[in-house]
């Protein structure tokens, strides 16, 4: 299974990023072949719709989870509709939240945890 998490670094070591419209970085994770790629977030400063913008490049990406400390309801909705599953709350480092996922102990979100447009600088 191919699953993203929400970082602040390029690497399994990196700390969970809260923020996943807004996350640094998105580590894509393949279970069964423990390959590991990184994409820089572009949508980290984008004036509005970044929520739905990254859940797109992890779509794009072929995720079918996705590990993060807070999903807004856009990035949520657009997450559901192509059957991402969706774990929030999250925290520690990428390696921890892959090896709660491999483990079976996460639960997925029933929604959004935080409203829209958690994580903007104003």
């Amino acid at each position: 299974m191919k699953i993203a998490v929400t970082a602040k670094g390029e690497t399994l070591g990196s700390e969970i990023d809260q923020r996943f419209g807004r996350a640094a970085y998105f580590i894509i994770y393949v279970t069964e072949t423990m390959d590991l790629a990184s994409i820089k977030n572009e949508n980290l400063a984008a004036a509005g719709g970044a929520g739905i913008s990254s859940a797109k490049t992890v779509i794009d990406a072929g995720a079918e989870a996705v590990l993060t400390g807070n999903c807004g309801p856009n990035a949520e909705r657009t997450l559901n509709a192509a059957g991402v599953k969706l774990y929030t709350g999250l925290t520690g480092t990428v390696a921890q939240a892959i090896e709660l996922f491999k483990s079976g102990t996460l639960n997925e979100a029933a929604g959004p945890n935080v409203q829209s447009h958690f994580g903007v600088d104003k």
